[in-house]
């Protein structure tokens, strides 16, 4: 039997199960797309209980297949969500969409009573973004339905709950705490004093690291089994344990989010209101990030430019890079103005389509606009510092004219478009490498391809 270690990366529309080998290969997958149900308000939500008994159910029959031993096991998820939890160990409330909308009032009675949303998001290295800050979630939980927060023994991050489903154990674990949720006070690495104040911190298991784990056994199977981590920060491991030289991550999808795990400075009023924040690295050490809408607008663009031009919405991936339809000017004489970045929309849409030739043109164009967004924002974490690489993954990393205009605006900087095979995956699998894996970690997880400044 092959020895593997399995890995759940739990998204908000795909839940993936892996087995990968000791070189991190994959040897099994299996995807499940899920549907939402509503909430005790008439909102959309996951299905806490669909999703459990899956997991619970893709395990058991991984194990029971004599093909592979399982000796690990960890878990990736989205952040922002909690699962409370009874003194009997049952989930007592749905798992709350960090999309919901929060109520005003109770924002405004928070910070009358704890500081202003300024001082709170400096504090918190997160700008204030209602149920998306989840330790909101907890303290609207109080306030709004205390039935059931009288209730809950134990509030899990979802990560830690995955593992609790398998572990029995319940903990905390930083990657979650410290993902834009105002838990976390940045400044003295603690809870903040309003999580103490609320008394929330006593529904908040103790803290383990990343690499903790437990052994479990599953269906007649010994394994390590991990706390999970948080999806974002999962992502990043495979390039902290490749590469030691400074670099910068824009990890793109629906956001574009820009990752510098070199640089720790603190976080200024004028980048939060640019939606800078500080993820939590799994080593317990702050990174600094930048999110850009940018995946989303293409979207919204490109649908725009197919039905003005009569083209299928996905035309874009046959267009070739053309530099004759771009001046590397325009991002120059656009680096000393105030971008909007974050969720504002780049220029482009300005544009009358009816202006453009040819959707080429039009599609060169809308790129161009992208990347003076993504220039300003990825900039406020480069700061001063000596970054030589800008890595881009997902998404964006596969379109050569993002990636050529991407390498224009940074000519000082080498960029590359770098893939690994399910990052997210991977880097759950090599935060707790040590437990189960007695080979080196492979050097060759990544796939580089260099673009030049020309």
């Amino acid at each position: 039997m092959e020895s593997v270690i399995a890995i759940f990366d739990i998204g908000k529309t795909n839940k993936k199960f892996f087995l990968f080998d000791k070189q991190y290969h994959i040897v099994y997958e299996k995807v499940e797309a899920t549907h939402e149900i509503t909430d005790d308000d008439g909102d959309p939500c996951e299905d806490i209980q669909a999703l459990s008994e899956w997991v619970l159910a893709t395990l058991t029959t991984a194990v029971q297949d004599n093909k592979y031993k399982i000796c690990a096991l960890n878990f990736s998820t989205y952040g922002a969500s909690f699962v409370y939890v009874d003194a009997d160990g049952k989930v007592i409330a749905p798992l709350y969409n960090y999309l919901k909308t929060y109520p005003e009032q109770l924002q405004q009675a928070f910070h009358q009573k704890y500081g202003l949303a300024e001082q709170m998001a400096v504090e918190t290295a997160s700008p204030t973004l209602g149920h998306l800050n989840s330790g909101m979630q907890l303290y609207w939980l109080k306030y709004q339905k205390p039935k059931i927060y009288e209730l809950v023994a134990t509030a899990l991050h979802l990560p830690q709950y995955m593992s609790y489903l398998i572990t029995h154990q319940t903990s905390s674990e930083l990657t979650s705490i410290g993902c834009h949720t105002q838990l976390w006070n940045f400044q003295t690495n603690q809870y903040h004093n309003w999580v103490k104040a609320e008394k929330i911190d006593a529904l908040l298991p103790p803290i383990t690291p990343a690499s903790h784990t437990v052994s479990v056994n599953v269906e007649g199977a010994n394994m390590q089994v991990g706390s999970g981590l948080h999806d974002s920060s999962a992502a990043l491991i495979p390039y902290l344990t490749a590469f030691s030289m400074p670099f910068i991550l824009i990890s793109t999808g629906t956001w574009c989010i820009s990752l510098h795990p070199f640089n720790n400075s603190p976080l200024t009023p004028e980048e939060l209101e640019k939606d800078c924040l500080f993820y939590m690295g799994y080593h317990g050490k702050p990174v600094k990030a930048a999110r850009l809408f940018a995946g989303h607008e293409h979207e919204m663009q490109t649908k725009k430019i197919a039905a003005h031009f009569g083209v299928a919405p996905d035309f874009y991936k046959d267009v070739v890079y053309d530099n004759r339809l771009i001046d590397v000017r325009f991002f120059e004489k656009n680096e000393h103005e105030n971008i909007a970045v974050g969720v504002h929309p780049s220029n482009f849409e300005k544009h009358d389509l009816d202006t453009f030739s040819n959707l080429e043109t039009a599609y060169h164009t809308l790129i161009a606009a992208l990347i003076v967004q993504q220039k300003a924002s990825t900039s406020l974490v480069l700061g001063n510092t000596k970054v030589k690489r800008i890595f881009v993954d997902g998404g964006f990393g596969k379109n050569s004219i993002y990636m050529n205009m991407l390498a224009l605006a940074f000519k000082d900087i080498e960029v590359y478009a770098a893939s690994v095979a399910q990052a997210t995956a991977v880097g759950a699998a090599l935060a707790i490498h040590e437990s189960w894996n007695p080979t080196s970690i492979p050097a060759s997880m990544i796939d580089l391809k260099y673009y030049a400044s020309i």
